[in-house]
């Protein structure tokens, strides 16, 4: 009975089991006809750091979705192809995909080259092409309208390196990129980055990454040679992991170096070996933003426990803003599929084809749906909003970090609004956009605080060059004045180190030729040039010049003289300054003696001695000599006004003629003049600006051959007056202060400086340093010391110069005035005078009249009573 009863037991379950087992499988098989597969081409680099965790993120990302949408229609699935890194291969697996499946969109990862050719083939096949972080120009999504781009274009990322290097005043940098075609395209827009500031870009190099370890070390010693001391590094991070490691072992990540690197190596930052975190201590870079959040974190976790595990490839790799964006992209991607097939079921199953010779070409009625369900989608994902705009998803913040013992954050950097510190105050508004002092404090290579200069004489030896033919000692020499010739050099904040050369030419005799100097330099067998040399626009061609450490222009001496013309006394005014005085000295006499004689008994008399007596008060007054008694207060106010005006006239007469018979005139427009100028100087050139007309010139080298062709004069085979500029005639005047003056000087040359190289970063900092100088008073000191002697102190150039005649046009305010005055009160007095004379003439009538009335009542009373 038991045995039967198991037997029927054992009977029924066989039958359930057989009974189960169809319904299980054809269950499976209706869900699986009712789920519309969504085909996409996955083409990465497997190799790179970046396709691994794009591969990773993808599968998780793929995973989670549907595990928490299980109800849903639809479903990605993945045609995974290895490009090696090949843009040809790209292409190549792009269209063997279109060709053998119905493929709905592709997902290309990284690489750059060939993306516009992948976007046009999106365009005629009308489906969703989406590249991941390819680094390429800006493509408009009108004219690729199925194109969507993850990751910075190049002008922002440029603009960005831009604003950190004007924040820290440098003002040069060096470019040191890959040589491919995604990293190659930062070169033309970091430079029209940076000529919107102040700093430039000194050199640009490329390394492959097939680059052996000797051949970057090769570049980087070049590097080493050059003043510019700020790197920019734009790579893959394999290729900048060796780039790093060989400048730590050559002592370039040490004090007076700045590295910065852009967000393709600083996002990997993480995931790169130890030994090149140590290499990199001091680095300060870019790295896309990602907002903390509990999903983020999460995933984090997830991700480290999945394929740390799983996947021996990723288990030195830390999960990146890579992995992340990848992540929200597919949970896009497969939310868009599921919009389409849900509002448009029809045309989800049409088939997308393209045979390999383009001869027939099947287009997909879904794509321009599926593209803009990806364009419109709008959710907050691990990476924080998820917003595309207009075909692109751009980071709107970055992060700036520092690189020691660890990474930390000092700041954040916004295409819009610039640097940005890390605590934003409350209702604070952004105005400089590239200022350091947002930053937190950076700690650079080398362990310091202290920012970098931007460039570095690597403790190189200058080679200055000095000519040695000048006669004038006390403005050149080769012999070293440490409290002179060092001033400048000891006004840096740096050390200089150098080496004065005299510059002699082929046959060891010395040259005479300044601008074969200067080419010197221009063909860099010199680092700088130092002595008297002038700045000229001419010798710009060939160099750089500081700001001129002497007084610029060039002047005139002459001999001073004892003797003057008998007729000297007339030179202070012109003729119609003149001629002007004696009018108004008759003038106010006249008004004087109107005013005078009707009411002065001492401006009356006969007509000759009232004319003696208007001559003489009027030029009586000139020595204040006027001793005649004034009874109306008009005359006395013409009177006070025009002493007052005699007073400045007198005075000013004085000082002009005092000033003549100490300097000697010299007729700068005579003809045939005998001139001489500095031998080899430019100023020969010049003197035409002085007004002489078709001089006879005659060169000199010499303080003591100035004098001697001033002594001897003209007409014994010298010269009148020496032209020349101002830093030598006050060496003259310095050692003849007794004999010569300077009389006039222009300013038509530059005054002298130092030369240095085309674009040379010294020029800023020692015309910085003469500026310094001059405005602590030490260069008035040291001229001082150059250009006085025991006997003497060189006067200034100011008191000796030459004295001018004085016209009508200086005393214009003065005449006016003072015939304003006199002409008032005459008018004055002429009104009082005839309305005395009005009212005398209507008493006469009045008192004719009353008379007349008298005489008419006395008649008629004589007839009353005959």
């Amino acid at each position: 009975m038991d045995f039967t009863r198991k037997n029927w037991t054992l009977f029924l379950a066989t039958i359930l089991c057989t009974l189960v087992q169809p319904s299980s499988a054809n269950l499976t098989s209706i869900n699986d006809t009712a789920i519309e597969r969504v085909h996409v081409g996955l083409i990465i680099d497997r190799q790179s750091w970046v396709g691994k965790i794009v591969d990773s993120c993808i599968s998780m990302a793929i995973s989670d979705f549907y595990d928490r949408n299980s109800h849903y229609r639809t479903k990605l699935v993945l045609h995974t192809r290895d490009s090696e890194g090949d843009p040809l291969l790209v292409l190549s697996h792009a269209l063997v995909l279109l060709e053998s499946m119905k493929l709905d969109a592709i997902i290309v990862a990284e690489n750059s080259a060939g993306l516009k050719i992948l976007a046009e083939l999106g365009s005629r096949v009308k489906i969703p092409i989406i590249s991941l972080f390819a680094a390429a120009p800006f493509m408009s999504f009108s004219e690729y309208p199925y194109l969507i781009q993850i990751g910075e274009d190049e002008s922002s990322r440029a603009k960005g390196i831009a604003t950190i290097v004007e924040s820290f005043s440098w003002r040069s940098a060096i470019l040191i990129y890959e040589d491919n075609d995604s990293a190659r395209q930062i070169l033309s827009n970091l430079i029209t980055s940076f000529e919107e500031t102040d700093a430039r870009l000194a050199l640009h190099i490329a390394l492959s990454a097939s680059s052996t370890d000797d051949e970057i070390i090769e570049q980087l010693k070049m590097l080493m040679n050059m003043q510019t001391s700020v790197y920019v590094v734009h790579m893959s991070p394999v290729l900048a992991s060796r780039l790093f490691l060989n400048a730590k072992r050559l002592g370039m990540i040490s004090q007076g170096y700045a590295w910065i690197t852009t967000d393709l190596i600083t996002n990997f930052m993480n995931s790169m070996d130890p030994s090149v975190i140590e290499s990199m201590q001091g680095v300060v870079g870019f790295k896309h933003h990602i907002p903390a959040s509990k999903e983020l974190r999460k995933f984090v976790i997830r991700w480290r426990s999945k394929n740390l595990n799983e996947n021996q490839n990723l288990q030195e790799m830390e999960l990146n803003v890579y992995g992340i964006w990848t992540y929200d992209m597919v949970q896009a991607l497969a939310t868009a599929a599921e919009c389409v097939m849900t509002r448009h079921p029809n045309i989800v199953s049409q088939e997308t084809r393209l045979n390999m010779n383009f001869t027939t070409i099947r287009s997909s009625q879904s794509g321009l749906v599926f593209i803009d369900e990806i364009s419109q989608s709008r959710f907050k994902g691990i990476s924080g909003g998820f917003q595309p705009t207009n075909g692109r998803l751009i980071p709107k913040e970055f992060e700036i970090v520092n690189v020691f013992k660890g990474e930390r954050i000092i700041g954040y950097w916004n295409p819009e609004i610039g640097i940005t510190p890390i605590v934003m105050e409350e209702n604070h508004t952004e105005t400089n956009t590239a200022s350091s002092s947002k930053l937190e404090s950076v700690i650079w290579p080398g362990g310091t605080k202290n920012i970098p200069k931007g460039w570095s004489l690597h403790g190189r030896m200058l080679r200055i060059g000095v000519p040695v033919n000048s006669r004038f000692r006390e403005l050149i020499s080769v012999i070293r004045d440490p409290q002179t010739n060092e001033e400048a050099v000891q006004s840096l904040d740096y050390e200089v180190h150098y080496n004065f050369i005299p510059f002699e030419d082929a046959n060891e005799r010395n040259s005479r030729s300044y601008n074969n100097l200067l080419i010197q330099v221009y063909h860099k067998n010199y680092d700088a040039v130092v002595g008297d040399i002038t700045i000229s626009s001419g010798r710009f061609s060939y160099v750089d010049f500081t700001l001129p450490y002497t007084d610029l222009g060039i002047g005139i001496v002459v001999p001073k003289i004892n003797k003057s013309s008998v007729w000297i006394f007339l030179q202070p005014l012109s003729g119609g300054m003149w001629i002007t005085t004696a009018a108004f000295f008759v003038f106010t006499g006249f008004v004087v003696w109107l005013i005078e004689r009707p009411i002065n008994d001492e401006f009356q008399g006969s007509p000759s001695e009232q004319i003696g007596t208007i001559f003489w008060y009027s030029f009586s007054t000139l020595v204040f000599a006027h001793q005649e008694n004034l009874l109306s207060n008009l005359s006395k106010f013409v009177v006070i006004i025009w002493v007052f005006a005699v007073l400045i006239i007198t005075s000013s007469y004085t000082a002009t003629l005092t000033s003549m018979l100490t300097v000697q005139q010299i007729e700068l427009n005579s003809k045939g003049e005998y001139v001489g100028y500095h031998s080899g100087s430019w100023v020969s050139g010049a003197i035409s600006n002085l007004n002489f007309e078709n001089p006879a010139l005659k060169p000199y080298n010499s303080p003591e051959d100035y004098a001697n062709a001033l002594t001897r004069g003209r007409k014994n085979g010298g010269v009148s007056a020496i032209i020349d500029e101002i830093p030598y005639l006050k060496v003259f005047l310095a050692k003849y202060p007794a004999d010569y003056a300077m009389i006039k000087s222009k300013t038509i040359s530059g005054g002298f400086g130092f030369g240095f190289p085309k674009g040379s970063l010294l020029v800023q900092d020692m015309s910085s340093a003469i500026m310094k100088l001059r405005e602590e008073g030490k260069l008035q000191m040291m001229e001082k010391k150059w250009f006085t002697n025991d006997e003497s102190i060189f006067t200034s150039q100011d008191s000796l110069s030459n004295p001018s005649r004085l016209n009508l046009h200086s005393f214009g305010g003065l005449f006016l005035v003072t015939g304003m005055s006199s002409t008032s009160a005459l008018l004055i007095c002429l009104y009082q005078r005839r309305r005395t004379i009005t009212i005398s003439n209507f008493k006469f009538y009045l008192n004719s009249t009353i008379c007349s009335v008298k005489s008419l009542l006395q008649c008629s009373k004589t007839y009353y009573h005959t």
